[in-house]
């Protein structure tokens, strides 16, 4: 991951989630749910196999984690960092520090994907709070791994990283605070955004330390250089925000005009009707047990 390719890849992986999770918020809002996703009592789990009850969301974890692991092991082709000490040498140095950094942070973000798969496709009921703690664990690992990070780099890279471990924190932050106070939307709101603004830096942060577009390098030296990287990263909070509000629009558009949710005309809960007799009401909920299939 220490090369434009592999922050590129890690910030599209980081961008692919967020917008899916941004389209899921979007629609669970202009729904009214209470929850992003309804679990499934466990009645109706019997009539599915457990394949059928995975997520999408946790296939994704799963999907995108191998994804960023089998890189840092095994690319380019014919090279494997899997050692983690030399024992050929007395002093026994650890090898590939940086790539067990980065597969230690997909590994943590794998298990909350595994975690989410054993909660809602082999546990009678859904555990939320579960899910939560573990995603949570995941960007704590994520903010803890950037901070050791800046250790021996350069004030470029320091300030850069920096602002990043900024956008983790808050991650974590809000991701801990949804163990113990679940289904908040404007929780939901401000993590979207957050995850939007940072795979969009972390993709703009490969371009800036390893392929410029002016093709000059960026100089910590220079107080300008600096300067412009915090005013690129205030840019991207609005960015982020910018794409969070297109997203909602364009799920406004779809759920009301080519959603097929609609409201059951009678499926509301109405009032009984004052001036019934006794023999009147029980003729009523006959009528409805009928209707409803006996049930």
């Amino acid at each position: 991951m220490g090369t434009f390719q592999g922050h590129l890849l890690a910030g599209i992986f980081f961008f692919i989630f967020s917008l899916y999770y941004s389209v899921m918020v979007s629609l669970a809002l202009l729904r009214g749910q209470r929850s992003l996703s309804s679990p499934l009592p466990p009645r109706e789990k019997q009539g599915h196999r457990w394949w059928q009850l995975v997520p999408v969301q946790a296939m994704m974890k799963l999907v995108i984690s191998l994804g960023g692991i089998i890189p840092e092991f095994f690319y380019p082709p014919g090279v494997n960092r899997m050692r983690i000490v030399d024992w050929e040498d007395p002093r026994r140095p650890f090898l590939f520090y940086d790539n067990w950094d980065h597969v230690t942070m997909y590994g943590f973000f794998m298990l909350s994907g595994v975690v989410d798969i054993v909660n809602q496709s082999c546990q009678a009921w859904q555990n939320v709070k579960l899910e939560r703690a573990a995603e949570a664990l995941a960007f704590w690992v994520l903010t803890l791994l950037m901070v050791a990070h800046l250790e021996n780099k350069g004030t470029l890279e320091i300030r850069v990283h920096a602002l990043f471990v900024a956008l983790t924190f808050l991650v974590s932050l809000v991701l801990t605070i949804e163990v113990w106070v679940p289904d908040q939307p404007a929780l939901w709101v401000l993590k979207t955004w957050m995850g939007l603004v940072l795979s969009n830096w972390m993709m703009q942060l490969s371009v800036l330390m390893y392929a410029p577009p002016s093709g000059q390098p960026w100089r910590a030296e220079n107080p300008g250089d600096l300067a412009f990287l915090t005013i690129f990263f205030c840019w991207h909070l609005g960015l982020g925000a910018a794409m969070l509000a297109a997203v909602y629009g364009l799920c406004s558009l779809w759920h009301h005009r080519f959603s097929s949710w609609r409201e059951v005309p009678g499926a509301k809960y109405q009032l009984c009707p004052r001036g019934y007799g006794n023999e009147e009401l029980e003729k009523l909920g006959t009528e409805a047990m009928l209707q409803d299939g006996g049930i």
